[in-house]
Parts: C-alpha cells; structure tokens; sequence
C-alpha cells in the first residue's frame, strides 16, 4: 500500500518527524501507550473474536504481555498487511505484530525484535491437483493466490512459469481456492494448518513439507532504539517467567 500524498510537503515533513521523536504515546493516567499495528486476518496469530468483536490470537495475546512485562499500554490497530511498514516509517504507529517474517529487505527499513516464533511457508492444493502437485517443485506453471506484501507472495513470484494472483487478505486466498480460482495457495504453514483444522475443507490438501525457515519479529521504527530494548527486554521476561510457554501452549501443540 502507497502513502497518502500529505497536504503539504512541509507540513507532512514536521508531523513524521513529531512522531518519530515521541513514539509512545502518554495515556490520561501518565500510563505510556504502545500503538501496535496488526492486520487481523491471520488465524491463529491475529483475528477478530466473532463473540465479542475484539483481536484475538497468539500474537494478541504475546503483544498484551510484552505490554505488561514492559511496563505500557498495548493499543491495537487495525491495518492492511502491505501497510504497516508505511505506517511504522510515518510514525502512525510505534511497533507491530502481525506472523511478520524476520527478512534483510524488510531489516533495511525497520527493526526487528528478536525472534518470537519459528514457522516457515507451506503449500494448499486445490484436491484436484493432488495427483499432479506433490511437492512444493511441482507448483511450476500452476496458477497460485498468495496475500499481497507477505514472503509467501515473494516465493510464490520465483517459481517458474506460475501465474501469481494476489489477494488483500489470507481468507481470501482460501475463498478463491475453494472455488478452483486458483490451484494452490502459499502462505505460512501454520496458518495453513489452522485453516485446515478449524474449517475443514473436503476440497483442499496441505502438502506435508515446509518450504522454508523463518522467524516472525516485533516490528519498530530504526530510529527508536529505547523501546527496541524494552521489547527485547520483555520478551525475555515473558519466556523465562513461563508465560511464553503458556501462550504457545493455548494456540499450538508441542
């Protein structure tokens, strides 16, 4: 997602560096405020709760309690996945969580916090293609619907001769797979794995092999180094105190 042109080129120049020079917000209280951003559409890392209409998920949950183990308020927000790193550079937000996978082109416009979970990009085949589509190398020419901005997007462009579809959303690859739109979907494998569990398509195979390795990070701003430690810091807290543990333990099977 592009930026908005602002009204002013001055003016927009001021406001981004305002924000990046106070990036946590201080509540009525005096309590400081964390804006996350997070695209809720990724089950079971983000989502929204149909009972109650509130985000949901593992890394809702992990992003409450870095929140407490670091001393803030989380303050959650909404936004497409292609906009958070703009909304991160602008100074919209202060940090994000959202399965963000840990990448050098990614690295070289943000910070990363260290790693908080190990996945890696999977492959959803449409049944029909089960015969011909066994392994990730058989993708080669096949029609594939990916979520736009995401690493399963940037695979799916180097496979030969694929037709590459994208989509605002990951339930929206999975609605066009079930209608044979596209022949297989690639997003990361967990995700896949959840989809499969909760939704129990009869007309969708996930292929059993990872395509590659990779680590999901908290997202900040290069130039805010102060709260980069304080999420560090309390991510550290959280694993050694259990309460990592019980997290993944509520989403994922050991």
């Amino acid at each position: 997602m592009n930026i908005k042109h602002a009204f002013a080129v001055a003016s927009s120049a001021l406001l981004a560096l305002a924000a990046l020079s106070a990036p946590l917000s201080p509540a009525a209280a005096g309590e400081q405020v964390l804006r996350v951003g997070t695209e809720p559409a990724f089950a079971p890392f983000e989502y929204m709760d149909e009972k109650d209409k509130k985000f949901a998920g593992f890394d809702i949950d992990l992003i409450e309690a870095v929140g407490k183990a670091g001393g803030f308020k989380v303050e959650l927000i909404s936004l497409p996945f292609d906009g958070i790193i703009p909304a991160i550079l602008s100074g919209t937000i202060d940090a994000a969580i959202s399965a963000i996978t840990i990448t050098d082109e990614r690295a070289k416009k943000v910070h990363f916090s260290q790693p908080y979970y190990k996945a890696g990009l999977g492959v959803l085949i449409h049944k029909d293609f089960a015969d011909s589509v066994k392994t990730p190398a058989d993708l080669k020419g096949h029609k594939i619907c990916v979520q736009i901005g995401t690493s399963g997007a940037m695979y799916a462009e180097s496979v030969e001769g694929a037709q590459v579809v994208t989509f605002n959303s990951s339930p929206e690859t999975y609605i066009e797979l079930g209608k044979k739109g596209c022949d297989a979907v690639v997003n990361d494998r967990p995700v896949h794995a959840y989809y499969m569990q909760t939704t129990k398509p009869d007309n969708m195979v996930l292929l059993p092999e990872f395509l590659t390795a990779e680590n999901y990070g908290i997202m900040t701003n290069q130039n805010d180094t102060e709260l980069a430690k304080k999420i560090d810091a309390a991510l550290d807290k959280i694993k050694s105190d259990g309460t990592y543990e019980k997290i993944y333990s509520k989403y994922f099977a050991r």
